[in-house]
């Protein structure tokens, strides 16, 4: 057995130092914080994406529900948007006529996050009436505002 210096036995060496050990810990903390916030980033980017299909799909619902107005009563259709060329606009929270204006903030589609907002503008083409129809259905998240919009032209296709 090897001797200290002052002629006292050497310990022989068991376990880990504290170095050892408060670097091990340094580095499962690196991992947990890199899992944690992988973690993190993909719940957003799925609400993300949840929330953008579920907003084209709204805007799209929009777009086929105003097909079926517009083929029901042309006339009363037509109605609905202002003298040509002044936007009308519609809170659609429920695919109905009577929430006249933009959407506020706690008229939401049900159990979404979504608002779904309806502009509809008269034109004039080759003096036949066009409705331009915007829909946006928006959301606001951590990340900010986001937004999903579609753009439709109603003619009367009866006329050729």
């Amino acid at each position: 057995m090897k001797k200290t210096q002052k002629g006292l036995p050497r310990a022989k060496s068991r376990g880990q130092s504290l170095f050892e050990v408060i670097l091990a810990i340094a580095v499962l903390t690196l991992v947990l914080v890199g899992i944690v916030s992988l973690a993190t980033s993909s719940v957003r980017n799925s609400t993300f994406s949840r929330n953008k299909t579920l907003g084209s799909k709204y805007a799209q619902e929009v777009s086929e529900w105003l097909r079926s107005e517009r083929d029901r009563d042309r006339d009363v259709f037509i109605n609905r948007a202002d003298a040509i060329g002044v936007e009308k606009k519609y809170c659609l929270q429920a695919l109905v006529w009577t929430n006249l204006g933009e959407c506020s903030d706690n008229e939401l589609i049900a159990n979404t996050p979504l608002k779904r907002n309806l502009t509809l503008i008269k034109r004039d083409k080759s003096g036949k009436a066009v409705i331009e129809a915007k829909v946006v259905v928006s959301w606001q998240d951590a990340q900010g505002e986001h937004e999903a919009r579609s753009y439709t032209y109603f003619s009367d296709w009866r006329e050729r």
